[in-house]
Formats: structure tokens, C-alpha cells, sequence
């Protein structure tokens, strides 16, 4: 793994710089959650920063209320806890969040992108694209533009997209350095909001990281391919400084797979149930990522330690 450079992430940030921990409640938390938790309390603690923990239930169709309950349980059992955004504001009801408690706000977040700059409706489905262009499941087919001047009616079986002009995103990644991506080769025009009225990934998380005010996203290393198409959906929000990213590697099964929550692979509740204590998991996830030469119990307020 790249090593990183803490003095130089520290000049890059405000003082006490807000990071975030934010699942999607699709399935049980697993050991590649705990290494990402590992990063984002870690990094934080070792920065004199704050952690928020955001529940990104934009899919309604995946999202259930178990899997949210369950995260929560197991966050407080490993002794993680936020500094905004605490397990009992969301047992208590609606919180700001929670992505599906925030309807209002990406309406008017669309329409103030939509008063500023080109959007439309779409009635391309992403499995007819696959199809026309004999791609794999699974791999991204950047959208060629074929509803932009089509004039569709917003309503129900139609998408809404921003149109993406052409043009580099260059950024340093924490741990990765200088990047150079091509958004408008990569996605084409970005989908904000799908055929069945869902809010996207990339315009939610856009919208909250903004919102919220996160200065650093620490997370897995395959998402780093949607950064920069978020820097350039997040300047046409009107955030012209975009936050820090630090995309860490991915915790991976020997077939070279990443754990899935789908497939219920080292899921932290059943680690719980073999009598492994909160500083063992913590402790095997930093070591299984690189940061520990061994693995040995980590307490959740020694995190930071294991940076340096």
C-alpha cells in the first residue's frame, strides 16, 4: 500500500476537517467495512477531526430497515462512535442524515442545478445500452447523449441527466497522488435521478458531501473512478473547491473479488458471534489492510495509532 503523508494531508485541511462513514443499509456490515472504518475514525483521530455517519439508503429497491438497525448495532458494539449523525438521532425518526429522509432537499438541489445548467429526461435503460453495445454486466457504458435534444416530458419511466461537457478533472488523491479523469468519456451525461424516481449515488452523495460540509472522503479504492465526475458535478452545484479524497485499497477474497454484502462474506455480526472482541476485528482489519505488520487488538480510540 502507498504510504500516507499526515503532515501533508494535515496542510491540505482545515483544522478539525469533518470525514464520513457512510454504508448503504443493503446488507450486513462485513471486515472490509471495518477496514474502511479503520481509515475514516483513524485518519480523523490522528487529524484532531470529526466523523459523520451518513446512512446512504438511496435505493429504496436494496435498502431495508433490518440491515440499517444492524448497522447501527454494530458500529456501537465496536465502539465507533460519530461525532454527528449518533445511532439513537436515526432510532429516533427522520434525520438530515439519512439519504431517504431527504427528498426535499435534492429537489431543490435539481432544480437549482437545472436553473444554471442543461438537464433532461431520459428514457434509455441501462440494461438496453448493455445490450447495443455488447458490454459485460457490470461495466460502465458512458451515455452518448441520445435524449439531450429529444425534449422528453419529466415523469414516471424517465431519468433525469445533467449534461457533462467535455473537459479534464485533475485531482491529488491522499494516498494515490495526482489523477487525471475524462468525465464525460467515462459516464457521459450523469444520471441524477433513475427511471423509478430514485435519486443516483452520484447526485446524493454530491449533494450531502456538500451540504454537510466534508472536507475529506475516505473510501474504497473502487470508487475512485466516480471522483471526478463528482468534482465537476459538485462545481456545478456551486462548491468550487472540491474536498480532499483518499481512496484506500479494497479488502479482497483470494479469487480477487471485494467482499460483498450481497454474498454475506466475514459480516461483523457473525465475527460477534464467535466471541471476537471489538479491538480483535478492529485490530485483524488494519492488519488485513496493511497498516499493522501483525495482527494484534486495536481499541476504537487507538486508531490512530496505527497511522503513525
Amino acid at each position: 500500500m502507498p504510504s500516507l503523508d499526515l503532515d501533508r494531508l494535515r496542510r491540505r485541511l482545515p483544522a478539525a476537517p469533518l470525514t464520513r462513514f457512510a454504508p448503504s443499509p443493503t446488507g450486513y456490515l462485513h471486515l472490509g467495512h471495518a477496514v474502511n472504518a479503520v481509515f475514516v475514525w483513524g485518519i480523523a483521530r490522528a487529524l484532531g477531526g470529526r466523523v459523520l455517519l451518513r446512512l446512504e439508503d438511496h435505493d429504496r429497491g436494496r435498502c431495508r430497515a433490518a440491515y440499517e438497525a444492524a448497522v447501527l448495532e454494530d458500529l456501537e458494539w465496536l465502539g465507533l462512535e460519530p461525532d454527528a449523525g449518533a445511532p439513537r438521532e436515526f432510532r429516533a425518526g427522520s434525520s438530515a442524515f439519512r439519504q431517504s429522509d431527504c427528498g426535499a432537499v435534492y429537489e431543490a438541489e435539481l432544480a437549482r442545478l437545472a436553473a444554471r445548467h442543461p438537464v433532461y429526461a431520459c428514457a434509455c435503460s441501462r440494461n438496453a445500452r448493455a445490450r447495443e453495445a455488447g458490454a459485460p454486466g457490470g461495466s460502465e457504458i458512458p451515455y452518448p447523449g441520445r435524449c439531450r435534444e429529444r425534449g422528453l416530458v419529466p415523469g414516471p419511466g424517465r431519468g433525469l441527466r445533467v449534461v457533462i461537457e467535455r473537459g479534464e478533472e485533475r485531482f491529488e488523491d491522499a494516498l494515490l497522488g495526482e489523477q487525471h479523469q475524462e468525465p464525460a468519456a467515462q459516464c457521459g451525461d450523469l444520471l441524477l435521478r433513475d427511471r423509478m424516481g430514485q435519486w443516483t449515488y452520484q447526485f446524493a452523495v454530491t449533494v450531502d458531501d456538500r451540504r454537510h460540509g466534508v472536507d475529506l472522503v475516505v473510501r474504497g479504492a473502487d470508487l475512485l473512478a466516480s471522483t471526478g465526475r463528482q468534482i465537476r458535478l459538485a462545481r456545478l452545484l456551486g462548491r468550487l473547491e472540491p474536498p480532499v479524497f483518499l481512496h484506500h485499497p479494497l479488502l479482497l477474497k483470494s479469487s480477487g473479488e471485494k467482499l460483498s454484502k450481497a454474498s454475506q462474506d466475514t459480516a461483523l455480526r457473525d465475527l460477534r458471534a464467535t466471541g471476537l472482541s471489538p479491538g480483535e476485528v478492529l485490530g485483524e482489519a488494519a492488519f488485513r489492510a496493511g497498516l499493522l505488520p501483525r495482527a494484534r487488538p486495536v481499541g476504537p480510540g487507538a486508531l490512530a495509532t496505527v497511522f503513525g
